[in-house]
């Protein structure tokens, strides 16, 4: 008999006195019932209803976020080396993966920064907000720098976070109905950011997305694009020296591009972020400052001389090498094989974090970019290792 009839029949058996024989409680209503005193009175307590109420928005996302491959290259590496480092958790992990330095910023440049910071606790020092397009004095003497006797102002310069989310921005000002031409293989914050903006179409394995023009650049061109075989579009974004090849534009090729885009009309968006390893006389950086020099090409000498150290290795097994030359960026080539594949053999076989040449486009394919970026004891010992593996 359940703990419910058990009760019903104490009340009825013996509440004569209290209800009479012919009046049971009836509690079966969705009550809960306690047991009373030995006065056989009952409390009855109701249970309360509980209602959920779901708030939506009618709000989207912008549906072209699903078009990007991977969320982006670089989490999808820093995802495959955190798996291998729970695979391998005692692994001597070198990262010559993604472009990030490892020297310390020059002296003088770590004091001039902590001098104006400190000026800033100070009433004659503190400015509030600074002007906008940057200091007038910098954008000065960056104009006067790195563009002398090319009538560059001061107006024409701007100071920004990074050159990254200039490139975002730039396409919010162009907007979604432009099309774009990009190296093949590029920087990927070119394409992603037109991605996001509508500016693509969907993205095909080995042909890419579509509604961009992809200017091929392999070593049998010298990577430089064929340009009699590209379609005109409305802005080229162009990276000089290239991000991940290494390959730098020569003057006479630099001057058949400008010659296509105002054949067509179109604009160039040129990315000299590696202008400091340049080594031809074309006046591009703050070296030209006297004094400049000793406060930046110890550093450059530094990651050039690993550059050098990766070059040779990948060479002295065998394997065809471009770039290193005017970008801290090694450009491998492994035929016939994913580049995927290869980021993961080395990964698994000697603790190596590199960067498959196919994250920067379908012309990337078949490569792997090795960044001189690192500590030397590591770039020796990743070398060691890529020995080891191809001997």
């Amino acid at each position: 008999m359940s703990v419910m009839n058990q009760l019903l029949t104490s009340i009825s058996s013996s509440s004569s006195g209290l209800f009479g024989q012919d009046h049971l409680l009836d509690i079966r209503p969705k009550n809960v019932l306690l047991p009373a005193t030995k006065s056989w009175i009952c409390k009855c307590v109701a249970k309360p209803s509980v209602e959920k109420t779901a708030y939506k928005t009618k709000v989207s996302r912008n549906e072209n976020m699903g078009k990007l491959q991977a969320g982006y290259l670089f989490p999808e590496i820093a995802r495959r080396r955190a798996a291998h480092m729970l695979k391998y958790p005692d692994a001597p992990v070198i990262s010559l993966g993604i472009g990030d330095t490892t020297e310390p910023i020059p002296d003088v440049i770590a004091s001039a920064m902590a001098k104006r910071s400190n000026s800033l606790a100070t009433i004659e020092g503190y400015s509030g907000y600074g002007a906008e397009q940057g200091e007038k004095l910098l954008r000065a003497t960056i104009a006067s720098t790195f563009y002398a006797n090319l009538g560059i102002e001061e107006d024409d310069v701007f100071i920004s976070d990074g050159a990254k989310s200039d490139i975002s921005r730039l396409q919010v000002l162009f907007g979604s109905d432009v099309t774009i031409a990009v190296q093949d293989p590029s920087y990927p914050a070119y394409v992603d950011s037109g991605v996001i903006m509508g500016q693509t179409g969907r993205y095909q394995n080995n042909v890419g997305y579509g509604n961009i023009e992809y200017m091929k650049c392999t070593p049998e061109n010298g990577f430089f694009p064929d340009l009699s075989t590209i379609s005109r579009t409305d802005v080229i974004f162009f990276c000089s020296p290239n991000n991940p090849t290494g390959s730098a534009a020569s003057r006479d090729q630099l001057t058949q591009l400008v010659q296509f885009a105002k054949d067509n009309g179109t604009i160039i968006i040129y990315d000299s972020a590696y202008a400091l390893y340049m080594t031809d006389d074309t006046p591009k950086s703050i070296f030209e400052i006297p004094g400049a020099k000793e406060a930046m090409q110890e550093v450059i000498g530094f990651y050039k001389e690993n550059t050098r150290i990766i070059v040779e290795t990948f060479q002295s097994l065998g394997f065809n090498v471009y770039g290193g030359k005017n970008a801290p960026y090694v450009w491998v080539h492994f035929p016939g094989e994913s580049s995927w594949d290869v980021f993961g053999e080395i990964l698994d076989k000697t603790h190596v974090v590199t960067t498959p040449g196919s994250g920067f486009g379908p012309g990337g394919e078949g490569f792997i970019r090795v960044s001189a970026f690192g500590h030397r004891a590591n770039v020796l010992e990743a070398c060691r290792r890529f020995k080891k593996l191809y001997k």
